[in-house]
């Protein structure tokens, strides 16, 4: 196995209850990274998650950005990419998705598939991404597991087929029997003690020593009704996205994740080609490419710094050489890229492709900036979405008004919400896809950039991108809506509407100009 082959790249995504901290928590365990499972040590509030570096991620307990871990595990590289599952950092999400080869969605075993899981996965059948899915917190009362599946099918849209089978749930639950093993596993209730597996002839007796009669024979009858109602799991299947292996378990108990770690790292597909506008880059190619899917301000609070995620698509990347920035058209060299495992990062002298690596940033990147050895490529699929709620931002403190600049630009080069300049007067707004977003702004910029900002309300409904081949109607356009025209970062158009009926009237009104609801046009 070569370097390229034994790398995997997924992203762990999720409804926010549904418990993707702790299993993030127990895959970094089983990677040697960290020495607490879960909340050994203290108590749940005071413990927050491996992955949450900012304040306030420690503060409310949410992820409010995607953040990059690795490890090794066996033979394998493995990248995990931790993404928020609170629906106002969808965007941040959608991003992520463009990064990684494979996704492991966490489900609640009592909830089941909720909006946000939906709405992802929709993401995920765009670009065929393969799918895991991870039945949580079966070690508390849940729905049927069949009825569990159906709902699976349905909601997602994907053919599903269970590769570990749980025995009860809540009190009752006695482990899962590992369909692809071929063993049982006891549950215990425990954080720090990991499962032993058993390995048992589930038509003998011995299963009845472990579990009783009443329950090996339900297991018995239902092992026979999977195999004879869900399709023979097929890896080819998988990696074309058409079939979900679904996995069950308790990861706060560290239950079942072992399991799905091992079958994770054997199935799941190594770095694939990707999508440039100009070819398909492939990931045995020679030479360096990659591409600039996140970026990060203050990591480390001292330091002031900006670290931007790039995405190596193919080659290797080394240390101090010179790679050409396609959009600024010069050469740059590197001599601290990082990798990271949350706030911890090391210094890499080389990477290959599947890995993500953070190289320091002084304002040179953007979201979507490609990295070569010389060709000219431009990487797709990383577009900004027409946010859905506007506010006016405004200085709060005269004498911060240098720092307050520099924070607004510095958030907004992250992605976490999108700047707008109101042509008719000078003002800026703000949009974003959820209210939780105004207020990691409004604290980032007090807590890192020592600047105040008050919010002011302005109503707008949708912020649209315009072009026109006829530029008299563009004309036109902008002087009878002035009061609504505004530009986005890179100078482009953007019409605000104030409602679902005006912009409808425009788009009726001017039939030769495009409105676009992302920035990708």
């Amino acid at each position: 196995m070569n370097e390229i082959e034994r790398r995997r790249t997924f992203a762990i995504i999720a409804h926010p209850d549904a418990g993707k901290t702790s299993l993030t928590e127990k895959l970094l365990l089983f990677g040697g990274q960290i020495q607490v499972a879960g909340a050994v040590k203290s108590n749940k509030i005071k413990k927050t998650a491996t992955s949450d570096w900012m304040d306030i991620e420690k503060q409310r307990g949410i992820s409010v950005t995607t953040s990059v871990m690795e490890f090794d595990y066996h033979d394998y590289k493995v990248n995990i990419l931790d993404t928020p599952g609170h629906q106002d950092f969808a965007e941040d999400t959608y991003r992520t998705l463009t990064a990684v080869d494979s996704v492991i969605i966490v489900v609640d075993g009592a909830k089941g598939v909720e909006t946000q899981t939906r709405k992802l996965m929709e993401v995920c059948r765009m670009r065929n991404t393969p799918v895991i899915i991870f039945v949580n917190k079966m070690d508390r009362e849940a729905k049927d597991p069949f009825d569990l599946l159906d709902e699976l099918e349905e909601e997602l849209a994907i053919n599903v087929r269970p590769l570990t089978w749980p025995i009860e749930s809540g009190p009752r639950f006695k482990g899962v029997y590992n369909i692809y093993e071929q063993k049982l596993n006891l549950f215990q209730p425990s954080k720090q003690v990991v499962t032993e597996k058993v390995e048992v002839d589930i038509h003998t007796e011995e299963l009845d020593n472990h579990i009783g009669t009443p329950l090996a024979e339900k297991l018995r009858s239902e092992l026979e009704l999977i195999e004879g109602v869900y399709p023979e799991f097929s890896v080819d299947d998988y990696l074309k996205g058409e079939l979900a292996p679904v996995f069950f378990g308790s990861a706060l108990n560290n239950f079942g994740v072992q399991e799905l770690l091992d079958c994770f790292v054997e199935i799941a597909p190594s770095p694939r080609p990707v999508q440039a506008e100009e070819r398909i880059v492939k990931p045995d190619e020679p030479k360096f490419t990659g591409f600039i899917f996140k970026i990060t301000a203050n990591i480390d609070p001292n330091h002031r710094s900006c670290v931007a995620f790039c995405k190596i698509c193919s080659g290797k990347f080394t240390r101090n050489t010179p790679y050409l920035h396609v959009r600024h058209n010069k050469t740059m060299r590197f001599s601290s890229p990082t990798q990271f495992m949350a706030q911890r990062k090391t210094t890499v002298d080389e990477a290959w492709a599947g890995d993500i690596i953070g190289l320091p940033d002084n304002g040179t990147f953007k979201i979507g900036d490609t990295l070569t050895e010389g060709e000219n490529l431009h990487f797709k699929g990383l577009p900004s979405f027409s946010p859905e709620m506007f506010k006016y931002i405004e200085n709060a403190d005269p004498m911060k008004a240098k720092q307050l600049n520099k924070g607004i630009d510095q958030l907004m080069d992250e992605g976490v919400a999108q700047l707008f300049v109101n042509q008719f007067n000078g003002r800026k707004i703000i949009g974003t896809v959820g209210q939780l977003q105004f207020e990691v702004i409004q604290y980032r910029l007090e807590n890192e950039y020592n600047a105040k900002c008050r919010w002011e309300p302005v109503s707008l409904y949708k912020a649209c991108w315009i072009e026109s081949d006829d530029p008299a109607e563009l004309e036109a356009f902008k002087k009878r809506k002035y009061q609504y025209i505004a530009k986005d970062r890179e100078g482009r158009d953007v019409f605000l509407a104030d409602s679902g009926y005006v912009l409808q009237m425009a788009q009726a009104d001017f039939k030769h100009i495009k409105f676009h609801f992302t920035s990708e046009f």
